[in-house]
């Protein structure tokens, strides 16, 4: 199941008992869906659990009778298509005009008489969602949107969603083939935005997986400047010790003077040591720093040859 069918259906068992409530939710859906005039209202989804909730609430809130389909999953489409419509035309009126859409109107719109509480603006957008959203999974990326076929109701729908007070989100528009796209980048602002709707489980999915991305890119980081160290270490290491062969290939370990040979001998044995363990491995011992003074004057005798 992916993360969107997830969230769909921790959002379809949320129970109200308020007419209001669900009212809102079930215009949401509706008018988001892919046929909503006089004549016709049909939705159509992918999540069998939105499907059960759409005709859940046109029985409940409408008595009117429905028709259902389900085309069977194929090679080419992994997911099933469910479809309601409602069958009687008189019925498609009804709920059209009670909702406070008529013939007349040239554009769908949001008409605000049927949410003019705030308080139902979670119920209504949460019937946007299960109607035409979608969310990526938040352990590939941050991305929610909802797709819209007129342009003068998805910019209703940005301005409804600006007017939310609990949060501050900027949802984007964009233009994508058969209609628009409204739609959230970022946890922060998908989180708010699902809060509101009342996913709290798929919100702390994304907080999980949000904490978890971050672990692993804290790990991965370390573990780019441990290998960064180490390589560093490495050239360092193998530039002093050509610079030591130099000089014994070319006058002898006996042409370095006596605080020098040691070291280098100590070198050519210990290609992996730190300079702080070179240090600590020379009688006497010296620090860090003076074993860095040393092998700088190891390399100017090597260049000067």
């Amino acid at each position: 199941m992916s993360f969107s069918s997830e969230v769909k259906r921790e959002l379809t068992v949320i129970k109200t008992d308020s007419k209001e409530s669900l009212l809102a939710e079930c215009y949401g859906m509706l008018l988001f869906s892919s046929r909503f005039n006089s004549r016709e209202i049909v939705f159509k989804t992918e999540s069998c659990d939105c499907a059960l909730r759409l005709e859940y609430l046109l029985d409940t809130l409408f008595s009117v009778s429905i028709n259902k389909q389900s085309d069977k999953k194929t090679e080419a489409f992994k997911q099933s298509l469910y479809k309601i419509s409602v069958q009687n035309a008189d019925d498609c009126k009804r709920i059209y005009e009670m909702f406070g859409h008529t013939r007349r109107d040239v554009k769908l719109r949001i008409n605000r008489a049927n949410i003019d509480d705030e308080n139902l603006y979670p119920s209504f957008l949460r019937g946007v969602f299960l109607s035409c959203g979608s969310v990526i999974n938040p352990s590939k990326s941050y991305h929610l949107e909802l797709f819209v076929a007129h342009k003068t109701l998805a910019e209703n729908l940005i301005h409804l969603i600006n007017e939310v007070e609990v949060f501050s989100i900027n949802p984007r528009l964009a233009a994508r083939k058969g209609g628009y796209i409204v739609y959230l980048k970022g946890n922060a602002e998908i989180c708010d935005f699902l809060a509101y709707l009342g996913a709290g489980n798929s919100v702390m999915a994304i907080i999980e997986a949000t904490a978890y991305k971050e672990m692993i890119n804290k790990l991965n980081r370390r573990q780019n400047s441990e290998l960064a160290n180490i390589k560093k270490k490495a050239d360092a290491s193998a530039k002093q010790i050509i610079a030591i062969k130099k000089i014994i290939d070319k006058k002898g370990i006996d042409y370095l003077p006596s605080d020098l040979k040691p070291l280098a001998l100590l070198r050519l044995d210990n290609p992996d040591m730190s300079l702080k363990e070179l240090g600590e491995n020379l009688q006497p011992k010296i620090s860090r720093s003076g074993v860095n003074h040393r092998l700088d004057r190891i390399f100017k005798i090597a260049d000067s040859i």
